[in-house]
């Protein structure tokens, strides 16, 4: 694949600013001067610790250690290769691509997979946005569908680019192998069934998708990833999904179904304090929401929420409001939705519909002031959580409200929060109309029996170990003098001339990187603090170099920590072939191979250069 320029990759560091990238992914607010922070992308965490200097053009995050630019930033949470980033980089922000062999950059033949499956799924959505457009039997059909029966309106189909799959096949397999995707592309974009072992052509390619109103799904960052195809009279008797109202994409390199949230990505601009989040069931309901100025709904792609799904949202915001429909299985799905969100950290409350309601319908009906109405009679969490477990809680036995206590517990237990749990215990008490203490009690064997079947289980993978931070990387020589070397370059070159490369250990990154930049200094060829993409070859030193430049250090006396980093450098070299001349020394009767002369003399020497004081001789 052609190399980028490193010319054109700091234009693009220098042209694109840093907060306007992260903040696709992560809420940013103001953290002191010229600072912002949020929750980190990278790992889960209910206080934010992921902090962006956009002057400086780095992140870092002070929680797992995480450091670096817009161009790794990408690469982190998009699953980018460097110059596919570089490439997505340059077509979000209009920056032109450079490339060291010619201006074309690489053929499509060359992008990767991730990259093509993405291209694909922008030119599908085109396609059937605008069969559902066209003047024919499969546009009106959908276009009287969307309006009459699912009573939308045309401008939102457009906003959100509502497509329609034809009956019959009318030219999507043609039109991607016209503009040459790879084989590999279109066999694992989820838009056709293709038998394996047959030879890629128009007779081999089956549109999953059939007599469909298609609804494009999009990840956090509003890219297309999959669809979900609604149903019609229009879908043929021969569709192997004839019978499934909606059918969703399969999960390909772009898309997991459990790792996204319809509308999320519109969504997480609208939410703030006192407008939460919407969890409603299905993308239709969610279109419905916006529809009627309820920018903040969100849905599942199906009817379960998941883990991944809910740490997605907290980074945004933490309160939600969950909407699903009023029968059997919104409660049910609602009640699993509940202790997952508490393990999330998010702030619940439910919003609770008549059997038969759905948000759908009742916007339809009633336009935005349902949603008002409703939250009115909003229950919190445990409210929720009592009602579904013990409704009729007047005419209960005291067996009936041991079950229902225990099956609460299995929801308290969720939360991590001290105050959090106490609070629900005494809530439970009050509603169950039992005594606190004993309830307390009670909880606190069930946690017992939770912790001890914990222990017998069998032992799971060892907990990963800790992130690299300035706590536990900090500790070498070698650390400290690459901070001088980046924060105070005019120490570089005479820590060149100072410092043997033999007495640094280059089994880490920071020995292996100050060795690299002493041996720039040394040859008059260092690039400046700013430019050094082309001496960073890994990920961990790229990630080190960042989390160094991200702070700059308060040290009093530079040259007073060089000595003493040279001191400490010095020591370890030496000493251990000072007490191996010692051993020599003492156990000379037995070794007839040593000359005791020669040992003599140079323990002598090792010991006047330990005793020599070190002075860094620097200038200016």
């Amino acid at each position: 694949m052609p190399a980028i320029k490193p010319t054109c990759v700091r234009d693009l560091k220098l042209r694109v600013n840093l907060a306007d990238v992260v903040s696709r992914v992560v809420t940013l607010k103001k953290a002191g001067a010229g600072r912002l922070k949020g929750l980190c992308p990278f790992h889960n965490e209910k206080t934010p610790s992921f902090h962006v200097d956009a002057d400086k053009g780095f992140y870092k995050c002070f929680g797992c250690g995480k450091a670096g630019d817009i161009i790794s930033f990408v690469r982190e949470t998009e699953q980018l290769g460097f110059t596919e980033a570089v490439e997505a980089l340059g077509q979000r922000f209009g920056v032109v691509i450079e490339y060291e062999e010619g201006s074309g950059g690489p053929s499509r033949e060359e992008r990767s997979l991730r990259q093509e499956i993405f291209e694909i799924h922008d030119l599908a959505t085109e396609h059937y946005h605008q069969a559902f457009k066209a003047a024919g039997p499969t546009g009106n059909f959908m276009r009287s569908y969307w309006v009459e029966q699912r009573k939308f309106a045309l401008e939102l189909a457009d906003e959100f680019k509502i497509g329609a799959a034809a009956p019959a096949d009318e030219g999507l397999g043609a039109l991607l192998l016209k503009r040459k995707f790879s084989e590999d592309a279109i066999r694992q974009c989820g838009l056709f069934f293709v038998r394996d072992g047959a030879l890629l052509g128009l007779g081999s390619l089956k549109p999953r998708f059939r007599g469909r109103l298609m609804i494009p799904i999009r990840d956090h960052q509003g890219r297309v990833v999959a669809f979900t195809a609604r149903q019609t009279t229009l879908t043929p008797e021969d569709d192997p999904a004839r019978e499934a109202k909606y059918v969703n994409s399969p999960e390909t390199p772009i898309f997991t179904k459990g790792n996204l949230l319809f509308n999320l990505d519109r969504a997480r601009t609208a939410v703030g304090e006192g407008r939460p989040f919407v969890l409603v069931e299905g993308q239709l309901d969610a279109l419905r929401c916006w529809s009627v100025g309820l920018k903040s709904a969100i849905a599942p792609q199906g009817t379960s929420i998941t883990e991944s799904q809910l740490v997605l949202l907290r980074r945004y915001h933490s309160q939600v409001e969950c909407f699903l429909d009023g029968d059997s299985a919104g409660q049910k799905a609602a009640m699993r939705f509940l202790p997952m969100a508490l393990r999330a950290g998010l702030e619940v409350r439910f919003l609770v519909l008549a059997k038969g309601d759905d948000p759908d319908s009742l916007f339809r009906e009633r336009g935005l002031a349902a949603y008002e109405e409703v939250r009115k009679t909003a229950l919190t969490a445990m409210e929720f959580a009592q009602r579904s477990v013990l409704p009729d809680v007047m005419n209960a036995s005291a067996e009936q409200k041991s079950r229902a206590a225990v099956t609460l517990f299995e929801i308290v237990s969720q939360a991590d929060s001290e105050i959090t749990r106490s609070t629900f215990l005494q809530e439970n008490a009050a509603y169950l109309r039992v005594s606190p203490n004993a309830l307390l009690r009670d909880f606190q064997s069930f946690t017992t029996r939770q912790q001890r079947q914990a222990a017998a289980r069998p032992a799971g993978q060892p907990a990963p170990a800790p992130a690299a931070s300035p706590a536990n990387t900090g500790q070498s020589p070698e650390h400290h003098l690459l901070i001088l070397c980046l924060h105070y370059e005019s120490l570089g070159k005479p820590l060149s001339s100072a410092l043997p490369h033999d007495w640094i250990d280059v089994t880490h990154p920071a020995g292996v990187l100050l060795n690299r930049f002493l041996g720039e200094f040394e040859h008059d060829t260092w690039p400046g603090r700013d430019h050094l993409d082309t001496l960073l070859e890994t990920t961990d030193e790229k990630t080190l170099v960042a989390s160094l430049l991200f702070d700059r250090p308060t040290i009093d006396d530079p040259v007073k920590v060089a000595n003493e980093g040279l001191r400490q450098l010095r020591a370890r070299a030496l000493e251990p072939r000072l007490r191996q001349i010692e051993l020599a020394l003492a156990n000379h009767g037995a070794d007839s191979n040593s000359d005791p002369i020669s040992l003599l003399r140079e323990r002598s020497d090792l010991q006047r250069q330990l005793r020599q004081p070190l002075q860094l001789p620097v200038v200016g």
